[in-house]
């Protein structure tokens, strides 16, 4: 049925495609037949699905290396103040033991907050990656998103004295996911919050232009080094100035890979000691597409 040449291809092909070495480019599909030719695609497509595979084990393996750095210190401080706690109560407690034992109950639950955060975290930040959830974007309006984000960040502003001033009057709408669009501005909200000085106050403003829809966050905080704007946005990373802070450095990571999933994109502007000011550009929509409404509005009870 076939000729030994094409034989000897076929074979060929399918030898270097176990070996791992396969490319299509080696072959020249005038010079083939029909079968040998779906032969190569199918090889073809066989060697980039292998390409993926190792690429997801690499990102796979460069994960759980995160979640074991990071997990190691809040594990370590648990263990340490509940062995210490352990040796208090055992040696019994007079009035001066009380108050050392409450203050390490105070940094063990501290400790388990924060574990409990970063696996969290995590876990979103996962999902993400290997596309487990997807990110559904669909024409809402702003004011829905902004009211959703600002309520669930009042509470810790308030504890600063930092007043947070929505100047958006208007009823415009944007194609975004309520929920990951949500964890996306709350992130950013959540830093301006912690970075901003106490009494001080937060801005939040949309410009609308013909593609997009941005949302501005504006503080009056600490502000970032312009070496460190581009880096900020990496998984992990956390400036010098702000390692004695509370967080894991995966918020504005997170919020850059939501946006992008939802075509959209964010940016910083910043000067050490003049704040920040971050803009996520959410992707504007047909205003004659019907609206569609999620069932997680992103709203607190």
């Amino acid at each position: 049925m076939f000729g030994r040449k094409t034989l000897d291809r076929i074979e060929r092909m399918l030898d270097e495609a176990i070996a791992g070495n396969f490319r299509e480019s080696d072959y020249d599909e005038s010079q083939m037949s029909r079968v040998e030719s779906k032969w190569k695609h199918y090889l073809g497509l066989s060697a980039l699905t292998r390409e993926n595979m190792e690429r997801e084990k690499e990102n796979i393996k460069s994960l759980v290396s995160d979640i074991s750095h990071q997990t190691k210190t809040p594990m370590t401080n648990i263990q340490l103040y509940t062995a210490l706690l352990r040796e208090n109560l055992e040696a019994g407690e007079d009035c001066g033991e009380k108050q050392q034992n409450l203050r390490l109950l105070n940094e063990i639950s501290a400790q388990a907050e924060k574990l409990d955060f970063l696996i969290r975290s995590l876990t979103k930040m996962s999902r993400l990656e290997s596309n487990i959830v997807e990110v559904k974007p669909c024409r809402q309006k702003v004011a829905e998103l902004l009211e959703a984000v600002i309520w669930d960040a009042e509470v810790k502003a308030e504890q600063k004295g930092i007043e947070i001033v929505n100047t958006y009057s208007k009823d415009g709408y944007a194609d975004y996911d309520m929920k990951w669009t949500k964890e996306a501005l709350g992130n950013v909200l959540d830093n301006a919050v912690k970075y901003s000085r106490p009494g001080g106050r937060i801005y939040i403003s949309v410009t609308e232009y013909e593609l997009y829809t941005a949302v501005t966050v504006k503080d009056k905080g600490i502000g970032i080094k312009e070496e460190d704007t581009a880096k900020i946005f990496g998984r992990f990373y956390r400036a010098e100035e702000v390692q004695q802070e509370d967080g894991v450095g995966i918020g504005l990571y997170l919020a850059r890979e939501i946006l992008k999933k939802e075509n959209g994109y964010i940016k910083v502007r910043s000067k050490p000691g003049e704040g920040a000011e971050f803009v996520l550009f959410l992707q504007k929509t047909n205003p004659f597409r019907p609206v569609r409404f999620q069932k997680d509005s992103g709203k607190a009870p």
